[in-house]
């Protein structure tokens, strides 16, 4: 995600865990999937001292030194204030600011140097995602855009389009399917992308039946790959 002074990441709790030097909390366990979301925090600013991270006012990993990475911890959706201290000292302040998580894993990465004034959070997405691809196969439907909890994943796909794979954070999303530029959805469902899998959905049928029998328009979500027959016997 880069950089950022201001730090908005995408759409996280409290850190709720970590196995970090005094910090008493359950650590995420990354094999299962990301229902929430999972934060690490990374000390790499080479002139600050070690350091104590709050979120909301709540220490959540001490003594912090450079070069250490915390374990990943758990979170809920949300906003917070993160604020980044001398280690047990809460009154010198290296860093305050807003920050929002969606649920994926993230590193908090505190760079720059404190003596020439450049010392900020990288917030950076890891590997928690889902592959996902769009194939457009309904024969009236227009181009159409595709979006996941709101968000723009696919823009303008034609009739017999197929898609290159696209990361999408795993967890359970709600997707819509729109008319090529337009805001009113044709089709919506909700569906649960598992971390490190891939997907296709494929847009079939007929968006105006020409029979009353006639398949109407919807998305058939598939998991691709050697997932696939797994996914299946847990189906059964």
């Amino acid at each position: 995600m880069g950089v950022a002074g201001g730090l908005t990441a995408a759409s996280a709790s409290v850190l709720a865990g970590g196995e970090h030097e005094h910090d008493e909390r359950s650590t995420k366990d990354e094999s299962k999937d990301v229902g929430g979301a999972a934060v690490r925090v990374a000390h790499f600013s080479p002139d600050a001292p070690n350091v104590d991270v709050y979120v909301d006012g709540e220490r959540v990993l001490a003594d912090v030194a450079y070069g250490d990475v915390s374990p990943y911890l758990e979170l809920t959706p949300g906003s917070y204030t993160v604020t980044i201290t001398a280690a047990g000292d809460p009154e010198t302040v290296a860093f305050e600011g807003e920050v929002t998580f969606g649920p994926a894993f993230y590193t908090v990465a505190a760079i720059g140097e404190l003596g020439a004034g450049t010392f900020q959070p990288a917030v950076l997405l890891d590997a928690g995602s889902a592959l996902v691809r769009l194939v457009h196969a309904s024969p009236d439907a227009p181009a159409v855009d595709v979006y996941a909890d709101g968000e723009l994943v696919f823009e303008d796909v034609a009739f017999t389009d197929s898609t290159d794979y696209v990361p999408v954070p795993a967890g359970a999303r709600t997707v819509s399917v729109r008319p090529a530029g337009g805001d009113e959805a044709v089709a919506s469902f909700d569906v649960t992308l598992e971390r490190g899998t891939a997907s296709t959905a494929y847009a079939i049928g007929y968006l105006e039946p020409p029979t009353a029998d006639a398949p109407a328009f919807t998305v058939k979500p598939t998991i691709d790959g050697p997932m696939a027959d797994a996914a299946a016997d847990d189906d059964c």
